[in-house]
């Protein structure tokens, strides 16, 4: 999802080169992301699965690839903890191809998208890149383990590649199981929010233009075997979150009428209160976030009236996960 606005980015801002989108198209994914990209002719989709090694070590055989961002992955919370190993295989083992390849190939640049989730949650501490790694949910562990092998072509083989770590990205594009378009979809359908927990979990909001303008500055500036966190300061809670939309989309600030659109349900096995970043690293780069919350959301409510069926399965994204069985799983991918 992130990667679809870097590539409509780059292919529009770099026409002297050669954009390549690798996809497994999963559930989540969607071609219609990048039609405005999509006859341009620096751009170049492939369909692939970055767990198939053959395959991987060909492409770069036969592309002679410069620079690779590496943003595919399995990324839902909830869904990691009923499918664990696959989340370790698509974004352990997969990541593992994926590095080792551009390595064999002698790639010039490695970038390598993670997450805040790497650190754990915090109520006080904020976290910056040398704070040591907690993960507390499979998808984060996963996320964790992924860096520590990419890291270690930096550290054996002095292999450029450099680490991210952002906050919630949210904005058009995304598939709506994520927090942000799942309350935007729901409500549109005059639906309720269904919230996990106390709703008191904080979470910090980035919109999807400020990450591509981050990932833009890594590409130019970020130095190899760096660790670069990409966050914002701007903060809310997802009860706030589900009351500032049911404002937006319900028109009312009445406290008894959002209520009647907040469904409270158990919580998932863990949920991290908070990830405070400090993203100062990045600011001496030159980055700063730029988009605020108010014009994000509201651009973001827009494009989800007239794209929620970009997905085939988007209706089946608004159905709440079951929070019963922390790691059920009982075969691999």
């Amino acid at each position: 999802y992130s990667a679809s606005h870097v590539v409509v980015s780059l292919v529009k801002n770099y026409p002297n080169y050669l954009i390549i989108n690798l996809d497994k198209l999963d559930y989540c994914a969607s071609l219609k992301n990048l039609e405005t990209v999509s006859e341009k002719e620096n751009y170049k989709f492939i369909q692939g699965d970055i767990c198939e090694p053959d395959f991987i070590k060909q492409l770069f055989k036969t592309e002679r690839i410069d620079i690779v961002l590496h943003f595919a992955a399995q990324t839902h919370v909830d869904l990691s903890f009923w499918r664990a190993l696959e989340f370790t295989y698509v974004n352990v083992y997969g990541t593992n191809v994926l590095v080792a390849a551009a390595h064999e190939a002698n790639v010039e640049k490695f970038v390598y998208v993670s997450t805040d989730e790497v650190y754990g949650g915090s109520t006080e501490e904020e976290f910056d890149e040398s704070s040591p790694k907690r993960p507390t949910n499979p998808y984060a562990s996963s996320k964790a383990a992924a860096e520590c092998f990419v890291q270690s072509y930096w550290e054996r083989y002095q292999f450029p590649v450099v680490i991210t770590r952002s906050s919630n990205v949210y904005g058009p594009h995304q598939y709506p199981e994520k927090v942000i378009p799942k309350f935007i979809s729901l409500l549109q359908q005059n639906r309720k929010c269904c919230i996990h927990g106390s709703g008191l979990q904080k979470r910090n909001f980035l919109y999807a233009a400020d990450v591509v303008e981050a990932f833009l500055t890594v590409l130019k500036e970020g130095k190899p075997g760096e660790i670069y966190n990409i966050g914002t300061s701007f903060e809310m809670s997802i009860a706030q979150l589900a009351k500032e939309l049911i404002h937006l989309i319900k028109k009312t600030s009445s406290e008894s009428e959002m209520e009647h659109w907040m469904d409270y349900v158990k919580d998932r096995p863990t949920n991290d209160l908070r990830y405070p970043m400090n993203s100062e690293k990045m600011h001496n780069l030159g980055w700063r976030p730029k988009v605020s919350w108010k014009e994000g959301i509201k651009k973001t409510i827009e494009w989800y009236k007239e794209n929620f069926h970009n997905w085939k399965n988007s209706e089946k994204a608004l159905e709440p996960f079951p929070v019963t069985e922390p790691f059920a799983q009982l075969s691999g991918p």
